[in-house]
């Protein structure tokens, strides 16, 4: 199935997205996978010409892809004049080579994406750190046979010239790079542990925000405390940990805290990088798991975060926050509610108006911390 989008303004590089059902992939419907993939490329603004999707019954350890169908991809590019593409999936490094130099174009894969999204997106020194260091840990993967072409993109050539010597010299590189954001890191850690400290010796709880990205977590601290932080329409619009006092009838009765929303599929040095942030979780009295209820794989989604937060070893009380109803329709939303018997404890709310916060505000002031 091939579809063909033309921007307005056309790129220099013509580019193909393939999106690929793989058989590890168990997000239905599939198509709600592919339009996420096309809004992550919506988000770090790349343009594409074409787009291509693929269904693979088994994973090739060499080349991610059947020698049949990359021969099928290959004809399409040829014929297409490609000569970039962006997959949906993480490939290892060796698929990415491979792949480059049987379809010959430029490759990029799901980490890369999310990770460049994930360079726009961080604005605090601390999200800025952690970018970085996922950035080296991806770089140095790939340094296998591209010494010369990572070291034009890091700035930095070894001055012996190619071969394993610039190799060599781009390991320790990246090494020195990879310690001094480190400590740079360790240094603001320090600083939001003395933070901790003096918030748990007061005794005023935390409640922190988690959820699928783009289920709607910052719109709910605006609502929840008068705040005015970013709010927009596209994945991963906010990466940097925000936290805000929560006042109920005039009372301080907690503060409320954002982070960085979680995906299929995660990479692995995305998720590292961002372990320290996310450790935070382990130290809140309440997890409120913010569901975007309007998106047809809502239910995949919670598997996500539940997924993700099991790899974090956090276990914490948590209330599913069934959002964005005014998306619904009254049937849809008795449908919602038949679906979601086995969720307890939950609320259904929507952010338009105080209103739609009511099951929610009732279950805080009722929870005991």
């Amino acid at each position: 199935m091939t579809r063909i989008a033309t921007p307005t303004d056309a790129p220099q590089v013509k580019t193909l997205l393939v999106g690929i059902q793989a058989p590890y992939n168990k997000i239905r419907p599939i198509e709600s996978y592919y339009e996420e993939f096309l809004n992550l490329v919506k988000t770090l603004g790349q343009q594409y010409q074409l787009t291509y999707f693929l269904k693979l019954r088994t994973i090739d350890k060499a080349n991610f892809l059947s020698l049949g169908k990359m021969q099928e991809l290959q004809k399409f590019c040829d014929e297409n004049q490609v000569e970039e593409i962006i997959f949906s999936e993480s490939l290892t490094p060796l698929q990415e080579r491979n792949l480059e130099d049987f379809l010959d174009c430029t490759v990029w894969d799901r980490e890369k994406l999310i990770l460049e999204i994930f360079k726009i997106s961080a604005q605090s020194g601390e999200g800025k750190i952690q970018v970085e260091m996922a950035a080296i840990e991806y770089l140095k993967s790939r340094l296998s046979g591209k010494g010369v072409e990572l070291a034009q993109q890091e700035g930095y050539v070894g001055s012996k010239g190619p071969g394993e010597t610039s190799k060599e010299l781009l390991k320790q590189h990246f090494s020195i790079q990879l310690s001094k954001a480190r400590k740079r890191l360790e240094t603001l850690e320090r600083a939001r542990d003395t933070q901790r400290k003096k918030r748990m010796e007061s005794g005023i709880p935390l409640i922190s925000l988690v959820g699928y990205t783009n289920s709607g977590k910052s719109s709910l601290l605006n609502a929840l405390t008068k705040s005015t932080v970013l709010v927009e329409d596209k994945l991963f619009a906010t990466l940097d940990t925000t936290t805000r006092e929560l006042y109920l009838d005039g009372k301080k009765v907690a503060l409320i805290s954002d982070t960085v929303g979680f995906i299929s599929q995660l990479p692995h040095h995305l998720i590292e990088a961002f372990k320290s942030t996310l450790d935070e979780l382990k130290y809140s009295d309440l997890l409120l798991h913010v569901v975007d209820s309007s998106n047809p794989s809502w239910k995949n989604q919670i598997d996500v975060v539940t997924d993700t937060l099991k790899d974090l070893e956090i276990n914490k009380n948590i209330v599913l926050v069934f959002n964005k109803i005014d998306k619904l329709n009254q049937e849809q939303i008795t449908q919602l509610k038949l679906e979601t018997q086995e969720f307890l404890p939950k609320v259904f709310i929507h952010t338009k108006d105080k209103d739609g916060l009511t099951e929610l505000l009732n279950f805080i002031k009722k929870h005991e911390f």
